[in-house]
């Protein structure tokens, strides 16, 4: 499916949709996935939403410290981590972290992550929900808003310097398209045809600064035609829909089309983050509204559709998966600190001497005291 044909319906870029109210599919747009595929879709993001409303539970116990749910916004990172090849590179923002669990990231690992424990391959050095992992090709974004989105298209042009046949995916949110970073990205993306896929979800709210104060233009997707890139809206709470558009763009890029820019309009319905309290700038009906649009409640309804679900295999699919996360949590929590002398690794390729004499000094002090 060609770039140009996913926004064929509006001059100023049509919003494309697969899934109906009824729960079918318009057979004019969709892509036809397998039920294999469409079945692991739901599955995946049904844990990521039980995943979530667990760390959310354990950051308001006073057990993690921070948590960034991504309760509405699910389809578009996992029609994505389901879309990836495996030589891609992510370039996530704060909602995308469940990407790494769909391309076998291990959740036992992800867990330790947001513990910051000895059980973290990061050891410890970032705070919670901002993973990254080597192993699945995906950065840790630094909080600051938009400097993922230069890196991502950066890494495409090394990429097809080395002439890789991989891509890049970089992330933001709708307040990031104020950034000049964005600016730098889509004009250098735009010039030198980088292998990436630029993906603004756009969630309504930067925080508390609603779309419509964000952006004069009628749509973020429309922004693209300026720096001379194809401009994509897609519905980002029908998973189909963002599959069909995700995969058509790394196609693209993939084949030396260069990028594409994918707004895809979905919803926060949960805080920001355990650190924000929405019902300070938004009203409760705004979210009831969107919550009858929720990602996956309409691909639950869509599976219902095709006769592969029932409220059977749905509660026995919620048990298994919550005894996962129980597991993983309980598992985690009984690891210690990352050690101390973990502290100087990673940080040069031979350690001068006087950080060697502090970590000498360091072991001889002993454990760190342990608080009951």
């Amino acid at each position: 499916m060609a770039i140009d044909e996913l926004r064929a319906d509006d001059p100023d870029i049509g919003l494309l949709r697969v899934l109906r109210d009824d729960g079918s599919a318009d057979p004019a747009t969709d892509p036809r996935l397998s039920q294999a595929t469409v079945r692991q879709a739901y599955r995946e993001m049904k844990r990521v939403r039980l995943l979530d409303a667990r760390m959310t539970t354990l950051q308001r116990q006073g057990r993690v410290g921070f948590y960034g749910a991504a309760q509405g916004q699910e389809a578009v990172p996992i029609a994505t981590g389901l879309a990836c090849g495996p030589d891609d590179w992510v370039f996530p923002a704060l909602r995308e972290q469940s990407i790494m669990l769909v391309r076998g990231f291990p959740l036992r690992a992800f867990v330790a992550q947001v513990f910051g424990n000895a059980g973290d391959v990061l050891k410890g050095r970032q705070m919670p929900s901002h993973p990254s992992g080597r192993a699945v090709h995906q950065v840790s974004w630094s909080s600051c808003i938009g400097p993922q989105i230069p890196q991502a298209v950066g890494a495409a042009w090394a990429m097809r310097a080395r002439k890789s046949t991989a891509a890049t995916i970089g992330f933001m949110g709708d307040g990031a398209t104020s950034q000049a970073d964005f600016h730098a990205a889509m004009n250098f993306a735009g010039v030198w045809k980088v292998p990436c896929v630029l993906v603004c979800q756009n969630n309504h709210w930067s925080i508390s600064v609603p779309a419509e104060r964000q952006t004069a233009s009628r749509t973020f997707a429309v922004k693209a035609r300026a720096y001379g890139i194809p401009g994509v809206r897609v519905d980002g709470n029908d998973v189909l829909a963002v599959s069909k558009a995700m995969r058509a763009a790394l196609d693209r890029a993939r084949t030396g089309g260069g990028p594409t820019f994918v707004e895809a309009v979905t919803y926060r319905m949960g805080p920001h983050s355990t650190s924000d309290d929405p019902s300070r700038y938004r009203s409760q009906a705004e979210v009831e509204e969107w919550a009858a649009k929720d990602p996956l409640r309409r691909l639950r309804q869509h599976l219902v559709h095709l006769g592969v679900v029932t409220d059977a295999s749905d509660a026995a699919l919620e048990a298994e998966l919550t005894a996962e996360i129980a597991a993983a949590v309980d598992e985690v929590e009984r690891l210690p600190p990352p050690a101390r002398e973990s502290l100087l690794e990673d940080v040069y390729a031979e350690m001068p001497w006087h950080l060697r004499e502090e970590l000498e000094s360091l072991k001889k002090i002993g454990p760190p005291p342990t608080h009951v």
